[in-house]
Protein backbone atom coordinates (compact mmCIF):
# COMPACT_ATOMS: atom_id res chain seq x y z
CA UNK A 1 0.00 0.00 0.00
CA UNK A 2 1.28 3.45 -0.92
CA UNK A 3 0.36 6.59 0.99
CA UNK A 4 1.14 10.29 1.17
CA UNK A 5 0.46 12.84 3.90
CA UNK A 6 1.26 16.53 3.48
CA UNK A 7 0.70 19.87 5.15
CA UNK A 8 2.20 23.34 5.24
CA UNK A 9 2.24 26.56 7.21
CA UNK A 10 2.82 30.16 6.21
CA UNK A 11 5.78 31.89 7.81
CA UNK A 12 6.33 35.64 7.66
CA UNK A 13 10.05 35.57 6.88
CA UNK A 14 11.90 35.81 3.56
CA UNK A 15 12.20 32.48 1.76
CA UNK A 16 16.01 32.55 1.80
CA UNK A 17 16.07 32.82 5.60
CA UNK A 18 13.76 29.83 5.97
CA UNK A 19 15.85 27.77 3.55
CA UNK A 20 19.06 28.80 5.32
CA UNK A 21 17.73 26.86 8.31
CA UNK A 22 15.79 24.02 6.63
CA UNK A 23 18.51 23.33 4.08
CA UNK A 24 21.09 22.52 6.75
CA UNK A 25 21.44 20.57 9.97
CA UNK A 26 20.98 23.84 11.91
CA UNK A 27 17.30 22.95 12.07
CA UNK A 28 18.10 20.28 14.69
CA UNK A 29 19.16 22.98 17.16
CA UNK A 30 15.89 24.94 17.16
CA UNK A 31 13.22 22.27 17.61
CA UNK A 32 12.31 20.15 20.60
CA UNK A 33 10.06 17.77 18.67
CA UNK A 34 12.52 14.87 18.64
CA UNK A 35 14.27 13.46 21.69
CA UNK A 36 17.66 12.90 20.15
CA UNK A 37 19.34 13.66 16.85
CA UNK A 38 22.88 12.49 16.16
CA UNK A 39 24.93 13.01 13.04
CA UNK A 40 26.93 9.92 12.10
CA UNK A 41 28.76 10.19 8.75
CA UNK A 42 26.00 12.28 7.21
CA UNK A 43 23.23 10.07 8.55
CA UNK A 44 20.69 11.24 11.10
CA UNK A 45 19.53 8.95 13.91
CA UNK A 46 16.09 9.68 15.42
CA UNK A 47 15.82 7.52 18.57
CA UNK A 48 15.16 4.03 17.22
CA UNK A 49 15.35 4.67 13.50
CA UNK A 50 18.08 5.83 11.19
CA UNK A 51 17.48 8.26 8.33
CA UNK A 52 19.66 9.27 5.42
CA UNK A 53 19.35 12.52 3.49
CA UNK A 54 18.78 11.50 -0.10
CA UNK A 55 18.21 14.91 -1.67
CA UNK A 56 19.07 18.50 -0.81
CA UNK A 57 18.26 20.87 -3.66
CA UNK A 58 19.15 24.50 -2.97
CA UNK A 59 17.60 25.73 -6.23
CA UNK A 60 14.20 24.11 -5.56
CA UNK A 61 14.56 24.49 -1.78
CA UNK A 62 13.68 20.87 -1.07
CA UNK A 63 15.21 18.36 1.31
CA UNK A 64 14.36 14.65 1.51
CA UNK A 65 15.32 11.89 3.91
CA UNK A 66 14.50 8.17 3.99
CA UNK A 67 14.45 5.75 6.88
CA UNK A 68 17.24 3.25 6.18
CA UNK A 69 16.98 1.06 9.30
CA UNK A 70 14.71 0.52 12.28
CA UNK A 71 11.54 2.45 12.97
CA UNK A 72 8.93 2.06 10.25
CA UNK A 73 11.02 -0.52 8.38
CA UNK A 74 10.65 -2.81 11.40
CA UNK A 75 6.86 -2.48 11.03
CA UNK A 76 6.75 -3.78 7.46
CA UNK A 77 7.27 -0.52 5.59
CA UNK A 78 9.47 -0.73 2.51
CA UNK A 79 9.67 3.06 2.13
CA UNK A 80 9.31 5.93 4.58
CA UNK A 81 10.41 9.27 3.11
CA UNK A 82 10.04 12.78 4.52
CA UNK A 83 10.33 15.94 2.48
CA UNK A 84 10.52 19.62 3.32
CA UNK A 85 9.91 22.29 0.72
CA UNK A 86 10.05 26.06 1.08
CA UNK A 87 7.89 28.11 -1.32
CA UNK A 88 8.14 31.89 -1.72
CA UNK A 89 4.79 33.67 -1.36
CA UNK A 90 5.98 37.27 -1.03
CA UNK A 91 8.99 39.45 -0.30
CA UNK A 92 8.89 38.59 3.39
CA UNK A 93 6.81 35.43 3.46
CA UNK A 94 6.94 31.79 2.48
CA UNK A 95 5.20 28.49 3.03
CA UNK A 96 7.03 25.61 4.65
CA UNK A 97 5.60 22.31 3.46
CA UNK A 98 6.23 18.80 4.66
CA UNK A 99 5.31 15.54 3.01
CA UNK A 100 5.52 11.94 4.19
CA UNK A 101 5.50 9.22 1.55
CA UNK A 102 5.39 5.55 2.47
CA UNK A 103 4.93 2.04 1.14
CA UNK A 104 3.90 -0.79 3.43
CA UNK A 105 3.71 -4.53 2.73
CA UNK A 106 0.18 -5.89 2.29
CA UNK A 107 0.56 -8.26 5.26
CA UNK A 108 1.47 -5.28 7.48
CA UNK A 109 -1.05 -2.82 6.02
CA UNK A 110 -2.70 -2.23 9.41
CA UNK A 111 0.52 -0.53 10.54
CA UNK A 112 -0.14 2.43 8.24
CA UNK A 113 -2.19 3.86 11.13
CA UNK A 114 1.11 4.61 12.90
CA UNK A 115 2.01 7.16 10.23
CA UNK A 116 1.30 10.68 11.43
CA UNK A 117 2.35 14.08 10.19
CA UNK A 118 1.72 15.75 13.55
CA UNK A 119 5.35 15.62 14.72
CA UNK A 120 6.46 17.25 11.46
CA UNK A 121 3.85 20.00 11.85
CA UNK A 122 4.98 20.54 15.44
CA UNK A 123 8.56 20.84 14.25
CA UNK A 124 7.58 23.34 11.52
CA UNK A 125 5.76 25.45 14.12
CA UNK A 126 8.84 25.43 16.40
CA UNK A 127 11.02 26.46 13.46
CA UNK A 128 8.55 29.19 12.42
CA UNK A 129 8.65 30.70 15.91
CA UNK A 130 12.45 30.63 15.84
CA UNK A 131 12.61 32.16 12.35
CA UNK A 132 10.22 34.99 13.21
CA UNK A 133 12.11 35.78 16.43
CA UNK A 134 15.49 35.71 14.68
CA UNK A 135 14.71 37.16 11.26
CA UNK A 136 17.48 39.32 9.80
CA UNK A 137 15.22 41.37 7.51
Amino acid sequence: MHGILSDGIEVNVPVHEAWELYGTLKITHVTHTFDKIEVVKGTTVFSSCEEKYTKIDDAKMTKEAEVISGGYLDLGFTLYRTRFEIIKTGKNSCITKTRIEYDVNEEDVANFTYVSILSMISMMKDVAIYLIANTKS
